[in-house]
């Protein structure tokens, strides 16, 4: 798709933003009690149905959360409100701060109310966050049949195209047996929309995102196998390419097939920047890489014969913001969050497709972060990763931390 300047106000957002990184106050968290309750209200997704469901289309309306008593105590703390995580914070804490104690959270999609959904990877647990601090965020479906093993699980959300006719939030998730998207109304039991994608013991690891032709982009890992990212028939390792119901994109290079791109190793990152169209992958490895999606691109080494010729990144991730994890584009800038360099990575990419130099801001202020989004008001959603057996956490832990530009300074580095 051809790029379109992106709208002077939207451009000063984006420098706002990234003056917001390093202007923020450094507050440290401190609130005991335990991660996220584990709720006894489990809708049953029958989330192995038919592999081509005919949707029902319910009322846009998300519905208000449904509670749940905790099956356990919040163990040396208070006790927490049903169906929702501590509220976060109180006076003294940092105001960016919208929702505390999570299981590693992941998924996460700003709805048009400024509200956001957080699911958690490993226990399949979605919670609704307000966008300021010091609410609740309530508990208000979990997934049943994720697997969150190894770095499977619950990984990503995104919003329906036609969310205000629809309702539907996608996901997309591993099982005992696949990697899948599916998607639901918040309450309602999901249907598959893209299943059999080839799942291993590691680099399970996937995003989805909408396009700017309201495309479906589906990023998988390679499953432990190089093989099949190379593979011209396996769904592992590639950028898939569909309609909202799971149909190959009628534009694809193969009209008949839903693959778009191929050659990941591990799809950690995967963003679309709604006003130029821009399509970033981002792949962590040694090092971590920036690619621009093209169709039929070939973006590992050399595969079969007959297969494109292996792409160079845009870019790759200085050592020091290593750990690759979730990406937004809004307005030319970049956003990479990283949980080895604890760090938020900030690029300018060019109408070329050129990527500036990376520089970091909240470097070490919250830890590992695991994803970033871009809101449509204009503010930066994120999620920490520290409980995730590699992180030192805080009693807070996890987080979804939320910075608007009216949050920097006149000064950053970035």
């Amino acid at each position: 798709m051809p790029a379109r300047p992106a709208h002077p106000v939207r451009r000063c957002r984006a420098r706002l933003w990234a003056a917001a990184l390093l202007a923020l106050p450094v507050l440290a968290a401190c609130s005991s009690g335990a991660a996220g309750s584990t709720p006894t209200w489990v809708p049953q997704p029958d989330i192995g149905a038919d592999i081509n469901p005919t949707p029902e289309l319910p009322g846009s309306a998300v519905p208000e959360p449904q509670p749940s008593t905790p099956n356990t105590p919040n163990p040396g703390g208070s006790p927490q409100a049903p169906g929702s995580a501590a509220p976060s914070p109180s006076a003294n804490q940092d105001p960016s701060v919208v929702a505390t104690k999570l299981n590693q959270p992941t998924g996460l999609v700003v709805l048009p109310d400024g509200t956001a959904l957080v699911g958690e990877r490993t226990t399949g647990r979605i919670y609704r966050v307000q966008p300021t601090a010091g609410q609740p965020a309530a508990l208000v479906q979990t997934l049943a049949g994720v697997d969150g093993s190894g770095d499977g699980g619950l990984l990503d959300l995104a919003l329906s195209p036609t969310f205000a006719q629809d309702g539907l939030i996608y996901a997309y998730l591993t099982t005992a047996t696949d990697n899948r998207v599916v998607h639901f109304a918040v309450g309602s039991a999901p249907s598959p929309v893209i299943v059999g994608i080839p799942r291993g013991a590691r680099h399970n690891a996937g995003r989805i995102a909408f396009d700017a032709t309201g495309s479906l982009l589906t990023g998988t890992g390679d499953a432990n196998s190089p093989a099949a990212a190379r593979s011209a028939t396996s769904l592992a390792g590639k950028i898939l390419r569909t309609t909202d119901i799971g149909r190959p994109a009628a534009d694809n290079p193969d009209p008949s097939s839903i693959i778009y791109a191929s050659g990941f190793s591990t799809v950690t990152g995967l963003c679309v920047d709604a006003q130029t169209g821009t399509r970033a992958v981002i792949s962590a490895g040694s090092p971590d890489e920036v690619n621009l999606i093209t169709a039929g691109g070939n973006y590992g080494p050399t595969g079969a014969p007959n297969t494109p010729a292996p792409k160079a990144p845009a870019a790759t991730l200085p050592a020091a913001m290593s750990g690759a994890g979730g990406c937004a584009l809004a307005d030319g800038q970049l956003f990479v969050a990283t949980s080895t360099g604890k760090s938020l990575a900030t690029a300018t990419i060019a109408t070329s497709g050129k990527v500036g130099s990376f520089a970091a801001g909240l470097t070490g202020k919250y830890g590992r972060l695991r994803t970033v989004v871009a809101g449509p008001d204009g503010a930066l959603w994120l999620t920490t990763s520290n409980r995730d057996g590699l992180g030192k956490p805080v009693a807070d832990d996890d987080r979804v931390i939320r910075i608007s530009a009216a949050q920097g300074g006149a000064a950053s580095v970035l």
